[in-house]
């Protein structure tokens, strides 16, 4: 019987019903993946995969807290989906480094899931760090808070949240992550090295004086502790 011929009530019935029926599908189909492996996750970070990529633990530390230095970026606590997208992008090229491209690509679907899991979970200490200038980290929270309107600037946090805690689970926080790795993806945004978030961030960038990016990045690298971080979702 096609549905042009069932009787009004009953055409009515399905109608109402189909809404629930749809959100029951789409629960069964997420409740029939399987969550990542966190522990396998863990077992990538301090080991690497067979397949050729090496231990994360190497360059962000086991704990996702780096060294501190500011060459690699601070990594516990940021989203599973924002870390999976920036491995995507280091394997299909959107993004290029001499380390990460070709653990990008090393790294299987089931691993990315694994180890960017791990790292999302993980609340640990921040480092202590010396304090910057207080005239550079007030310039700098003018622009994150405010920006300039006479050049078109938007404030930082209005993406990346109160006091850069970042917007899970595709923005990452900024509170706390290392000045000088901040800096130098907004000048690899600027230089067109960088070609991921070409509508948001490249065109912010492209405002950014030198001072602006010192200030900027001086500013969110004092605002940390944990408190400051959205929960990982």
């Amino acid at each position: 019987m096609t549905l042009g011929r069932l009787p009004s009530v009953a055409l009515a019935a399905i109608l109402v019903a189909a809404p629930g029926l749809i959100y029951a599908a789409m629960a069964q189909t997420q409740s029939d993946t399987p969550a990542p492996d966190r522990g396998r996750g863990a077992i990538i970070a301090a080991q690497g995969t067979a397949s050729g990529a090496p231990a994360c633990a190497l360059c962000h530390a086991f704990d996702g807290a780096s060294d501190g230095s500011g060459a690699f970026p601070r990594i516990a606590g940021q989203p599973a989906s924002y870390l999976a997208t920036q491995l995507g992008y280091f394997a299909s090229g959107v993004r290029n480094s001499a380390i990460m491209s070709p653990i990008g690509k090393a790294l299987s679907a089931e691993d990315v899931a694994a180890v960017t899991a791990y790292f999302a979970e993980l609340d640990v200490p921040f480092l202590p760090l010396a304090q910057p200038d207080e005239t550079l980290v007030k310039a700098g929270q003018e622009l994150a808070k405010v920006g300039n309107a006479a050049r078109g600037i938007q404030a930082c946090d209005n993406c990346h949240g109160p006091e850069g805690a970042g917007e899970p689970p595709v923005i990452p926080y900024l509170a706390g992550q290392y000045a000088s790795y901040i800096a130098f993806e907004l000048q690899m945004w600027q230089s067109g090295y960088r070609t991921s978030s070409p509508e948001e961030m490249a065109p912010l960038a492209a405002k950014l004086t030198a001072e602006d990016v010192a200030a900027v990045a001086a500013y969110y690298q004092q605002v940390r502790g944990s408190d400051a971080i959205v929960a990982p979702q």
